[in-house]
């Protein structure tokens, strides 16, 4: 065979094998392909947590890019608000109602048989109100005041003593939501504000997290406070009402607080009422904010309207599972 043949062969020889290594490569490249395909790459999908069928979001692509907004900011941009009864605190345990703030003395021995007959005849007249989907949160308004009116009046008259809350709280069947130690305690390590804002009542709030030992110092109660004399008998309530839909108004009243948070621009927020959705809005300079929603009662008939609201739904779920997932990626 002359040189000239030999080259070409060669040249051939080669020229398969080039293809043939190529084939290899392309199809490993191909493979690997597939089985990244295969994977989970969004972080909510590497959350178990999320998997609950507990859990309900809507528009699953926001919620990946907030969460990975919030994951960017980190502790020194992240702020929790939160509501408090029923979102922080258990709605039922073993299919028995947990109480409200409210509720807690509404069946203590504070009061008086007669006053207690009372205070459940305007829970059961006005708790159907303030849950109905039907009536739009301005027409549930003044239903909401004369509720809070009638019941404060009634536990003024009942002359309640301050130095009787502690054991009032520890005689409550009240519960905080499995997982609450968790986020306290991260939230206090990395000094993560945390603001509660409830409609409920803010001595018996305040005795709660502090009996439950989370009053840490990064944590602002702002609630419907007692006014005591010089006796520690109660003689009205301080400040403005706080009800669960006029909370827009008073997060406009908590501007100042929210203004020495001026870095803290990413916010969980966190609420049981479509009136929670408000709590944000004194904050000046939101970039990112994730809201998630507690569904406790009527689940059928509100489930749209809440998961039209809150980026993240939670029925009848008893846990802070899924703001603790998410914390433990944030900080």
């Amino acid at each position: 065979m002359d040189k000239n043949a030999m080259v070409k062969v060669g040249a051939v020889a080669s020229a398969s094998m080039c293809a043939l290594f190529g084939g290899v490569v392309l199809a490993q490249y191909i493979f690997t392909r597939k089985n990244r395909a295969g994977k989970k790459t969004k972080i909510i999908e590497m959350m178990p947590e999320f998997e609950k069928s507990t859990v309900h979001i809507k528009d699953p692509e926001r919620v990946e890019q907030v969460i990975c907004d919030l994951i960017k900011g980190g502790a020194p941009k992240l702020q929790i608000i939160t509501d408090f009864d029923m979102t922080l605190s258990k709605f039922a345990v073993n299919g028995k109602r947990c109480p409200t703030c409210h509720n807690i003395i509404d069946n203590c021995k504070l009061v008086t048989e007669e006053c207690c007959k009372k205070l459940i005849q305007l829970k059961d007249t006005y708790y159907p109100i303030e849950i109905d989907p039907h009536l739009t949160i301005e027409e549930k308004y003044p239903f909401m005041v004369e509720w809070y009116f009638k019941s404060h009046t009634l536990l003024v008259e009942q002359r309640l003593q301050k130095d009787k809350l502690p054991e009032v709280v520890r005689e409550s069947d009240v519960s905080l939501r499995e997982g609450y130690e968790q986020f306290f305690d991260r939230l206090l390590q990395h000094g993560v504000p945390v603001f509660i804002f409830s409609a409920g009542l803010g001595d018996v709030l305040e005795e709660i997290i502090r009996q439950a030992g989370v009053y840490h110092n990064n944590v602002k109660v702002v609630s419907n406070f007692m006014d005591f004399d010089e006796n520690g008998v109660i003689r009205g309530f301080k400040g403005e009402l706080i009800h669960v839909y006029n909370k827009h108004d008073g997060a406009l009243r908590n501007t100042e607080y929210f203004r020495q948070l001026k870095d803290n621009c990413n916010i969980i927020l966190m609420g049981d009422s479509l009136g929670d959705l408000n709590m944000a809005d004194g904050v000046p300079n939101v970039e990112n904010i994730l809201k998630i929603g507690f569904l406790n009662d009527k689940v059928e008939e509100r489930l749209e309207k809440y998961m039209d609201s809150y980026d993240i739904v939670l029925v009848k779920d008893e846990s802070l599972e899924v703001p603790n997932s998410i914390l433990q990626r944030i900080l």
